[in-house]
């Protein structure tokens, strides 16, 4: 393992589960601002390749929602991720950077209240 590999898994290893959640959103939304570069470039691999980590990553927050425990907070975090991946697919296919936009903006939003939590 090199030096910077045993760092981000040490950053990674200290940081609290709010913190955690700060890091995801701002890893989707940094590769939807990569994705909205791709679309304007017309490359349509990248395009995809970068949504699809997007995806990962809110599929990854939605799985592990607990909406017993977490009533209807998680329930509304549960709509918001699907309309998410909603978005996302639909940008994929018709290479809208507007929906991508979207997704970015409540992401953007979701990581504000994160932040707020989490510091």
């Amino acid at each position: 393992m090199s030096g910077i590999d045993a760092y981000r898994k040490n950053a990674v290893a200290t940081q609290t589960p709010g913190q955690l959640i700060v890091m995801l959103y701002e890893g989707a939304i940094r590769f939807l601002h990569q994705a909205t570069a791709a679309i304007q470039a017309g490359d349509h691999k990248e395009k995809a390749r970068l949504i699809g980590k997007a995806a990962d990553i809110i599929n990854e927050l939605n799985c592990s929602l607990d909406v017993e425990a977490g009533g209807e907070v998680a329930r509304n975090l549960r709509s918001l991720y699907n309309f998410c991946l909603r978005h996302l697919h639909q940008a994929v296919l018709t290479s809208d950077a507007q929906m991508v936009s979207d997704v970015i903006a409540c992401l953007s939003e979701l990581n504000e209240g994160w932040k707020a939590i989490a510091t």
